[in-house]
Formats: C-alpha cells, sequence, structure tokens
C-alpha cells in the first residue's frame, strides 16, 4: 500500500464487532514511521453501538475519500487508496518534483 501521498486517516470502528476487520487491518499496514508523517486518529464505538465502521482519508493534494469498511474488504480498501496513491506518484514524476 502506497502511503506517502496520505496526510490525515481517521478511523471509527467497534473493536468487538466482526465487521470492523477492515478498520484494524487497515491500521496495521500503516508503517510504522506514520504518525511522524500524517495525523492518524482512531475513534472506538462502544460494545452495543449499532454505528458503521469506516476509515477516512485526507490526501496531500487535498482529496478526502470516506470508505465503507463494513461493505469493503481489506483488498478492497487498498486498491481504492493505491489507485489515487498511483495517480499522486504519475503527477509527481510529471512535474519532476
Amino acid at each position: 500500500m502506497i502511503t506517502r501521498f496520505i496526510s490525515e486517516v481517521s478511523t471509527v470502528f467497534n473493536p468487538f464487532s466482526p465487521k470492523a476487520k477492515t478498520a484494524r487491518l487497515f491500521l496495521s499496514f500503516l508503517p510504522p514511521n506514520a504518525r511522524q508523517t500524517m495525523k492518524v486518529s482512531t475513534k472506538l464505538l462502544p460494545r452495543i453501538s449499532k454505528d458503521p465502521s469506516f476509515v477516512q482519508l485526507k490526501f496531500k493534494d487535498g482529496k478526502e475519500m470516506k470508505l465503507d469498511t463494513e461493505k469493503l474488504g481489506i483488498k478492497g480498501v487498498m486498491e481504492e487508496v493505491d489507485r489515487h496513491s498511483r495517480i499522486l506518484s504519475r503527477q509527481e514524476e510529471l512535474t519532476g518534483n
């Protein structure tokens, strides 16, 4: 997963729900120095909560994504993140920065 262009990550999930697996896995795929290069915030919901789990991302170009982790699996979330990161990587290569 290309994390170089992500500036902010926010997750909301119920740690006791099996539907929160995608959000937990996404956080585990972030590199160890993620807190130094991006803002990471996590909100844990109580056990009885029925609120949906999601991952919200903000990229360095200003684009925001809110991904429903209950419907998308970890592969789907990573594909969406990598798709936009590859676009930003190509733009960076073309501008020569």
